[in-house]
């Protein structure tokens, strides 16, 4: 069984002033309007999130659900977009592995796997025994995942008094907040070549190529800083 004393704990470290609650919430309430935008209830949408839990996955999901995308390709786009995610869950779950807990809490768990609750995680694992800290991640994914439900409910019936501008302040919150943290947790050459070079590389391949700007500034920058960072740890 999942303790309720650690499920608690980390239910209760999205209150911290440092929490991605906020932001998580008010990315949401534009997909909420965005996902009513496009045609769905409210229980389409806050289903969607239930599945999705993921800012950009939800984002291709309704862009091209506006360009009659059939359902199969929706689904292996949200999949691919949603693959980004895996190194989290390399880099995590070995912190959190240990013999006594069942195999089912990290399949689970695995489901809760998203930028905000992975920061709240790292900032705070050590604080936890290796054999508790499954019961706080999922404390901690299920804090983030009911915030996201609940902002996606709110921004469906706030549609109508959201324009378009206003959506993009909001959907664009939580990224800039990521950005922060990442600048704040540069303590090694490896993260802040990667947020350096990442910065620069991807406003300078927007203009040969928009549509792979991103990837392409995210891999060469990632893969320079690494490369340099294990050159110079060797």
């Amino acid at each position: 069984m999942i303790k309720g004393e650690l499920f608690l704990k980390g239910y209760k470290s999205i209150l911290k002033p440092d929490s991605p609650a906020i932001a998580l919430a008010c990315c949401f309430v534009a997909i909420g309007a965005l996902l009513k935008n496009v045609g769905f209830n409210i229980q389409e949408s806050i289903f969607s999130t239930m599945l999705i839990y993921a800012l950009p996955g939800s984002l291709v999901m309704a862009e091209s659900i506006l360009i009659g995308a059939s359902l199969l390709s929706i689904f292996i786009a949200v999949w691919f977009v949603n693959a980004r995610l895996y190194p989290m869950a390399v880099s995590l779950f070995p912190l959190m592995m240990d013999e006594s807990q069942p195999k089912w809490k990290y399949y689970l768990s695995c489901h809760f796997i998203a930028v905000s609750a992975w920061l709240i995680m790292k900032s705070n694992y050590e604080k936890v025994e290796k054999k508790d800290r499954v019961d706080f991640w999922i404390g901690i994914g299920t804090a983030t995942w009911s915030v996201s439900i609940l902002a996606t409910a709110l921004g469906f019936y706030l549609a109508d008094y959201l324009n378009k501008d206003m959506l993009m302040g909001l959907a664009i919150l939580n990224p800039i907040y990521f950005t922060c943290m990442m600048v704040g947790a540069m303590k090694t050459l490896q993260i802040t070549l990667s947020v350096i070079l990442g910065a620069i590389l991807g406003p300078v391949f927007y203009f040969f190529s928009p549509e792979w700007s991103i990837l392409l500034g995210g891999l060469i920058a990632g893969t320079i800083a690494y490369l340099i960072g294990e050159k110079n740890v060797n």
